[in-house]
């Protein structure tokens, strides 16, 4: 199976790329220079050249933040950037996985959210990658939609890296308590999509590591793996450390679709994050 990485250098795509490659696929990683996908004519000839059976598309506008400033910018990556993947892909006869996230809720819920439930998303990051779900189910017609959570891993930046970092720098830390989520370990998800994709189990997908906790309790958790005991870990609300972004309260998601399509869950959260920790430490 030939697969087409697009973002091959994120945290997720560099992930993807081992562990397919280690599987035996013969994976081509393109990064943000080899593969622009907010240009419509070069990802129709990159993609029409690889000719790929798969097209993983990583590649996309995750500055939450940032996106509440530059909304044209988030929409001509998520939005318009996964239209020309999409069409290329379906002009080809490939099969397209387009990683989504959590962000396409609104965080009301006090339950998890499964794949059936409809998106309510509330800030520009959110709202520009549903219009790229809305885009693959329009252009596509044989795509996987990949929601997932609170991403993390031993590349890129993610919040494990950086708590560990501000631990050279403080004593103190506050992080919030109150918004809930499912930390998910790029390891898992990449196994998970090398699974999804030898299959013809089309449709929308959340995928995250089981169970769920706050920012306060993941925070926590990563310094009790760590064996870093000199650092306080303090409560504080979402009010007390406004961000430029709404962020959903309670974004845990219900992963249905992989029970109900005969799949295996994704391990619990704080196991996997044993495992990246070891991996950091060697």
């Amino acid at each position: 199976m030939r697969i087409l990485v697009t973002g091959a250098t994120g945290q997720l795509g560099m992930d993807s790329v081992y562990c397919l490659n280690k599987v035996g696929y013969d994976v081509y990683g393109c990064t943000r220079e080899q593969l622009d996908i907010t240009d419509n004519q070069e990802v129709y000839e990159i993609i029409n050249q690889v000719k790929p059976d798969v097209v993983l598309h990583t590649a996309a506008y995750t500055k939450v933040d940032d996106a509440e400033l530059q909304p044209e910018t988030a929409y001509r990556i998520n939005a318009y950037g996964t239209r020309n993947v999409a069409c290329a892909c379906e002009q080809i006869g490939g099969k397209l996985v387009y990683i989504s996230t959590d962000y396409v809720f609104d965080g009301k819920s006090s339950k998890p959210y499964n794949e059936f439930e409809a998106p309510s998303p509330i800030g520009v990051y959110g709202k520009s990658k549903l219009a790229g779900e809305q885009f693959v189910r329009q252009f596509s017609s044989r795509y996987f939609i990949v929601r997932t959570s609170w991403v993390y891993g031993a590349h890129g930046t993610n919040f494990v890296k950086t708590m560990l970092k501000m631990t050279k720098e403080r004593n103190e830390i506050r992080v919030v308590y109150d918004q809930i989520g499912s930390p998910t370990y790029t390891v898992d998800l990449a196994r998970f999509i090398g699974n999804l994709i030898t299959t013809d189990l089309y449709g929308t997908y959340h995928a995250s590591n089981s169970g769920s906790c706050s920012w306060y309790e993941f925070a926590k958790a990563i310094f009790e793996e760590a064996g870093i005991s000199h650092v306080k870990v303090s409560p504080v609300t979402t009010n007390e450390f406004p961000r430029p972004a709404p962020r959903p309260p309670y974004s845990v998601m219900d992963n249905m679709a992989i029970r109900l399509n005969g799949f295996e869950p994704l391990p619990c959260w704080k196991e996997s994050l044993e495992k990246l920790i070891k991996q950091l430490k060697s």
